[in-house]
């Protein structure tokens, strides 16, 4: 398996990938194991792997994919689609969580799987012009801006620039309803600082840190029933599924859980970057 393009993007925002071909092949290799497919709450499905978190979003008029994955991913989502009882053709529209090749290196095959209209924010653009599988250009045929909605089947779906762990980072929201509630749900996509991010003095992306301070702030205004994220470790996924098939209160909505989530990030950002603070 080949390492993804996607590799030099993530080296020019500035996140260290040492031992980038082995860790990437091995990367794919546990991630894309499968995982059950499931009802998270109400048109809200999992599709993803073990840990790339897809969600399927159905409504009357076809349905939303968030995260595509790695290219090697797409066909656990479809079998995963298929599982449920839904056609992968139906998807209308292919939405993503940020630029890196763990959640978007994908579109190009899923979109020719199903021919989804494939939308991105703004500021991801240009990395994922660069996210090319097997010189496959990106398809990218709608430009999101920060609180731009979009709505399929009398679904809206909501785009918050959440921006730091990549400059055009987007969290996503809905409202859904389920045995007479309805719920707000949140798609975090991510505030984590990964290893060998630069925080300080960063030549490719000087607003970085600033960047990442506001997201906290936007995250922290959000309400949120529903915790999910672009990766199913964000909010405890396994031990959650294995909760639900115990047929227990649903273990998705927990707004406490995104706090817990949010907390731990935000000290860890702090901490590194006072670090590297000193440290110039």
């Amino acid at each position: 398996m080949r390492l993804p393009k996607i590799i030099v993007c993530l080296t020019i925002l500035g996140v260290a990938l040492p031992a980038q071909n082995k860790q990437a092949k091995q990367a794919k290799t546990d991630w894309n194991a499968p995982f059950p497919a499931h009802k998270v709450i109400g048109n809200v499905y999992y599709v993803g792997s073990a840990e790339l978190a897809s969600f399927l979003i159905t409504t009357p008029q076809g349905h939303i994919l968030i995260n595509s994955d790695f290219e090697a991913t797409v066909p656990v989502i479809r079998a995963s689609v298929e599982k449920l009882g839904f056609k992968f053709t139906d998807i209308k529209i292919l939405l993503g969580s940020h630029a890196h090749g763990d959640h978007m290196e994908g579109d190009a095959l899923a979109k020719e799987l199903s021919g989804a209209r494939v939308m991105a924010m703004e500021q991801d653009v240009p990395w994922l012009r660069k996210m090319t599988p097997g010189n496959k250009p990106h398809p990218i045929d709608k430009v999101l801006k920060d609180g731009e909605n979009v709505t399929l089947g009398g679904t809206t779906l909501t785009a918050h620039l959440t921006a730091g762990h990549t400059p055009g980072c987007t969290t996503w929201t809905t409202k859904v309803d389920e045995n007479g509630k309805s719920y707000n749900v949140l798609i975090v996509c991510s505030v984590g600082v990964n290893p060998g991010t630069v925080l300080v003095n960063n030549r490719d992306y000087p607003s970085i840190a600033d960047d990442y301070a506001r997201s906290f702030k936007v995250l922290r205004t959000l309400q949120v029933d529903v915790f999910l994220g672009a990766h199913g470790s964000f909010y405890n996924l396994s031990t959650k599924y294995m909760s639900l098939q115990q047929g227990r209160a649903n273990p998705f909505i927990d707004a406490a859980g995104f706090k817990t989530y949010l907390d731990e990030k935000e000290k860890a950002f702090t901490t590194e970057l006072a670090v590297q603070k000193a440290n110039k």
